[in-house]
């Protein structure tokens, strides 16, 4: 038994198809699965059901697989034990971020990043929260940056910053002439949302439903098949309604976007960005560096964490997505 076969056998689990779980182990599929059949015939069982479609573990193949894990886990420890002793970092580093954050962050960062640390490649999946945490759970993902939190007992949360929502009001618009919005002026029916599965449409859902009655207002929601905030804003501008921006996107608009900014009133609502992993990730060391320079090349002001009832004011409503 060898730690290649291991490292096979949970691909072949992962990707639950020999193809695909040959393409991530940079092998041919015919090599993998003769290490697998090599595998099988020593224990003398069989880890797959090779008659399902797809691909299932037999009983005895997942505690194989389970332990297989745990195996490779320790394995992974004594490499960046042997790693972090010589000062080294290096290697691929997979990061997936959620495309409300992605475009305003990244350009920030990424070039210190690749500039300072140019011995790791960093790969980088722009994700919806669900399929972050997914593909954190079976290994395909180092780290993510998402919104927080998510009260997952298996990841672990370091929060980034903390981001305040800004209201994009057009000309034109009721509060056109208001220097601020209240919490009691954000009416759903007359905001921009972006489509579902995105947490940002939710937390803003959340945040107006005080203001609405039980009556649904979907008839009166212009809802977009697009997870961009620039369609929102050129909409609004087109007279269709606001919509509501995080600090970071409104900060990077033009000169002429950037005067239909408003505040909104205390307590402002704010989102947590954290970089997660799970309890059994490695490559802390690397996960520490991206922190560490993404503070430093974000507003200082996001930084410091508001009081306790002011951060994430509709946490206890938004689901993980």
């Amino acid at each position: 038994m060898t730690l290649i076969q291991l490292r096979y056998v949970v691909a072949v689990d992962t990707y639950r198809h020999f193809a695909s779980a040959a393409e991530t182990c940079f092998v041919t599929q015919p090599t993998l699965s003769m290490q697998i059949s090599k595998l099988e015939k020593e224990l003398d069982i069989l880890i797959f059901d090779r008659t399902k479609h797809p691909i299932e573990p037999t009983e005895i193949g997942k505690e194989l697989i389970k332990q297989a894990r745990v195996a490779l886990l320790e394995a992974g420890k004594v490499v960046e034990m042997v790693k972090a002793s010589k000062g080294l970092v290096s290697g691929d580093f997979r990061l997936g971020i959620i495309p409300t954050v992605s475009p305003v962050l990244l350009p920030r960062f990424l070039r210190a990043f690749t500039t300072q640390y140019s011995d790791i490649h960093l790969r980088i999946e722009e994700l919806q929260t669900d399929q972050i945490v997914d593909k954190l759970e079976k290994n395909q993902l180092d780290a993510g940056i998402i919104a927080t939190p998510l009260a997952l007992n298996h990841i672990i949360e370091q929060p980034l910053y903390y981001e305040p929502f800004m209201a994009y009001v057009p000309e034109g618009h009721r509060l056109a002439k208001e220097s601020f919005v209240l919490h009691s002026e954000l009416q759903l029916k007359d905001i921009l949302l972006l489509k579902n599965g995105h947490c940002f449409r939710d937390s803003v859902i959340n945040l107006c439903a005080s203001a609405f009655s039980d009556q649904p207002q979907n008839d009166h929601i212009l809802e977009l098949e697009s997870g961009n905030f620039e369609t929102l804003i050129k909409l609004s501008n087109q007279g269709f309604g606001m919509t509501l921006l995080p600090y970071l996107t409104a900060l990077d608009l033009n000169e002429q976007d950037r005067k239909n900014i408003k505040p909104i009133e205390h307590p402002q609502p704010v989102r947590e960005i954290s970089i997660v992993t799970t309890k059994s990730q490695l490559r802390m060391s690397i996960i520490k560096i991206l922190g560490e320079l993404i503070q430093k090349h974000v507003p200082k002001k996001l930084l410091e964490k508001p009081k306790e009832d002011l951060v994430n004011p509709m946490k206890s409503k938004i689901s993980a997505v």
